[in-house]
């Protein structure tokens, strides 16, 4: 005796949804599909669905054909059984219709994205006149400090030149302060 086992199993969508299942046991299996939990009839029409099974010595191949598109997530269940053990195979079956609710939601996805950039340029657009305000103000406060550092500077040169005019008139004496300790020092000893 040999336990039924699921051999081979594939499903083809072409003008209809066709698949099969293949198994092998001693005694030989007897196949059975289900759909959606309820069982479909052996070699013969039920609805939408066609089963054709074949014996042959401890194989038994079975195949069911789909004439119209299985509801959203429907399952398929092939189910191969002898007296040793029970094997099957479960099949969820997408709609062709199930596609178009994707893209509609892909569609969706980016007109939400377009809509949102749009709404985000506006919001800048109505921000940027205190944006450039800001920045104005930073770069006047700059140049602020700037021209009081700058006409600190002029002030100590200005400063500067005057503890450097001669003391007599008509003897401009124009030296640097190496040359002025040096002439300090040859008027010490000149005297």
């Amino acid at each position: 005796m040999v336990p039924a086992k699921l051999l081979n199993s594939s499903c083809s969508l072409k003008k209809t949804l066709q698949c099969s299942c293949s198994f092998h046991g001693i005694p030989t299996p007897s196949v059975q599909w289900w759909m959606g939990g309820v069982p479909v009839g052996v070699d013969g029409m039920d609805g939408s669905l066609q089963v054709t099974s074949t014996v042959l010595g401890p194989w038994a191949n079975s195949t069911i054909s789909l004439t119209e598109e299985p509801e959203m997530g429907m399952r398929l269940l092939c189910e191969g059984k002898n007296q040793n053990r029970t094997h099957a195979l479960s099949i969820l079956l997408m709609s062709r219709k199930s596609s178009l609710a994707s893209q509609a939601f892909v569609k969706g996805l980016i007109q939400g994205a377009i809509y949102a950039g749009i709404v985000i340029a506006l919001l800048f657009l109505c921000l940027l006149p205190l944006i450039v305000k800001h920045i104005r103000k930073k770069q006047a406060k700059k140049a602020a400090a700037i021209r009081a550092k700058n006409s600190s500077k002029v002030r100590a040169s200005q400063e500067l030149e005057m503890s450097l005019k001669p003391e007599e008139p008509g003897k401009p004496i124009v030296t640097t302060f190496s040359e002025s300790h040096i002439l300090e020092k040859q008027d010490k000893r000149a005297s």
